[in-house]
């Protein structure tokens, strides 16, 4: 028996650390690492010791034979990833399949070197990963600092309520948030509530993770509809985003078009149509259960402007839509193009994945009653959005034509959903990079600031998912270190306790380690009442106002 990765892979690469026989590719090491949409486990060389499923951040890892029926292709791909590779090494001395390369030491830090105090703005997977890389690996003090009462970023707002393993990486860095090294002021808004000098005039360095918090827009005539959203902001909504509005979105019509096939596209469209009963084991918000609970809609089309084979979705994502109970998959044909990719496609290809479906053409209204179905239509892009009433009425969409010249179509749809990229906002007090949504850097560095480093999207860009910020943590932290051993950070004017002070001068309503514990606490309670795993607590004062009932509660024991 071997083990295989699944969908849920966070590129992490723990699993390779642990491994003892070399047998999971591509590793932090190889040319392909990062360019890959997971990780592969060699079934030729796997001894069964289920290290890498112990490590496995998200439990993506499973014996073959214990796969559910959705996941039962994932053993082909783990297989089909390794052939035509090099002959296994059976010449080595040892049980290894796989040759080890030369030891590295990529860091080299004096004997005498002491403890820093680093901030780090976001408390999202970069922010964290740049946190454990410091914590586990020097005797940093590190300050965890976020705009918003609660920790988690992107875990706790970004990934579908439907992913809860996915979710669980958030457990990982959790046991930092109450690190002995580790002081937590949630709630700060640096630019609003703290400077960047004053923040950098009480730590040694300062660690940006704060995102890409806002969106990209499409440019055509009728956006500034109600109706006409961006998915950042439907995400935020059903994952209860305390600046989202509980009550914004219009389920009320049968069609919605989601404009991009990126993985959040794909999220946006299965959330839309899953039965609601089962998203109620999750801890999708409760506002939104109660308006997919109500929703009228049956149809999702998924626009693509290219082909299938050039789509931004990773395969895996493509697969599990495949697998969504009481929803239908199918391909818009409007376009010759589409059906010649995916007959063409090999089987480890994501047009390939899409043979088998049905092709069908999307008529210019949502089919009556039915079943629920997502449509992926591609080599279309949108036009015009027009209104009926104050509201979505219909979408125009360029249609058919190989030669990409083939007119439009108008689809009837009540919400637009726009799911075309995420982008950086400016840092105050740091350089921004207008056309890329990033703050400019060398290797982490802050170009021009020194003892300012940045990492995650607001580094390198929206790209790469959870576990690609291990990675990028680990460049930006190895710059961090090297200008300490170096002499070029520039010295602190104020310690610990007196930016601790500060930050309560200019925010009385900051959390803390414990204030976060005591969010936690409630939420997992009001979870165990309804049989979810948590109700997330979806304003700021609620937040603010728990965390704050915690701290006297645990005071008067």
């Amino acid at each position: 028996m071997t083990y295989a990765i699944t969908q849920t892979c966070c590129n992490d690469a723990t699993c390779v650390a642990v491994c003892p026989v070399n047998c999971i590719h591509p590793t932090p090491e190889e040319r392909a690492f990062g360019s890959t949409e997971m990780l592969h486990i060699d079934p030729r060389a796997c001894i069964d010791c289920g290290a890498c499923a112990d490590a496995c951040p998200v439990d993506a890892i499973f014996p073959v034979d214990s796969l559910s029926a959705g996941q039962r292709e994932y053993a082909d791909i783990n297989a089909a990833y390794y052939e035509g590779a090099e002959p296994l090494v059976a010449e080595v001395d040892g049980p290894n399949f796989h040759a080890w390369g030369e030891p590295v030491f990529e860091r080299s830090l004096p004997s005498d070197f002491g403890p820093l105090r680093v901030a780090v703005v976001g408390t999202g997977p970069a922010g964290m990963y740049a946190a454990q890389d410091l914590l586990l690996h020097t005797a940093a003090e590190v300050t965890l600092i976020d705009r918003l009462p609660v920790a988690g970023g992107l875990v706790r707002y970004g990934v579908a309520p439907d992913h809860p393993a996915t979710k669980k990486v958030g457990d990982t860095f959790s046991r930092f948030h109450s690190h002995p090294r580790v002081r937590m002021h949630l709630g700060i808004e640096v630019g609003r509530d703290v400077t960047a000098e004053e923040l950098s005039a009480h730590h040694d360095a300062v660690i940006y993770a704060v995102g890409a918090s806002t969106d990209r827009r499409l440019g055509v005539p009728g956006e500034e509809l109600p109706g006409c959203l961006s998915a950042t902001a439907f995400v935020a909504w059903y994952n209860a985003h305390p600046e989202a509005v509980a009550q914004g979105v219009d389920l009320s019509a049968e069609r919605v078009v989601v404009v991009g096939n990126g993985n959040v596209a794909l999220d946006v469209a299965r959330i839309l149509v899953a039965d609601p009963e089962a998203l109620a084991a999750t801890d999708i918000a409760a506002h939104a259960l109660d308006a997919l609970r109500a929703s009228r809609v049956r149809e999702v089309v998924v626009l693509g402007r290219r082909g299938p084979e050039d789509a931004a979705y990773t395969r895996s994502e493509l697969l599990a839509l495949k697998h969504v109970p009481g929803v239908e998959l199918v391909v818009d044909d409007h376009d010759p193009r589409t059906a010649a990719a995916i007959d063409a496609a090999g089987a480890g290809d994501r047009a390939g994945v899409l043979k088998g479906l049905a092709r069908v053409p999307t008529a210019a209204e949502s089919p009556a009653g039915g079943e629920r179905r997502i449509v992926l239509r591609f080599h279309s892009e949108v036009v015009e959005i027009r209104g009926e009433g104050d509201a979505v009425g219909s979408v125009r969409v360029t249609d058919g034509g190989g030669d990409g010249d083939g007119g439009t179509a108008d689809l009837g749809a009540g919400l637009l959903l726009r799911a075309i990229g995420y982008r950086g906002l400016p840092v105050p007090g740091l350089p921004f990079d207008e056309t890329s949504g990033t703050v400019p850097h060398e290797g982490g560095r802050v170009a021009g600031v020194p003892g300012s480093y940045v990492v995650g999207w607001i580094k390198r860009g929206p790209s790469g998912g959870i576990g690609a910020n291990r990675t990028c943590a680990a460049e930006t932290v190895g710059a961090l270190l090297a200008d300490a051993v170096a002499g070029e950070l520039p010295a602190p004017a104020g310690d610990a306790k007196a930016f601790r002070r500060l930050a309560r001068q200019r925010n009385r309503r900051i959390v803390d380690a414990r204030g976060l514990a005591a969010i936690d606490r409630a939420e997992r309670d009001r979870g165990r009442r309804d049989g979810r795993p948590r109700v997330k607590l979806a304003t700021v004062e609620e937040l603010v106002a728990t965390a704050r009932a915690g701290r006297l509660l645990r005071l008067t024991r």
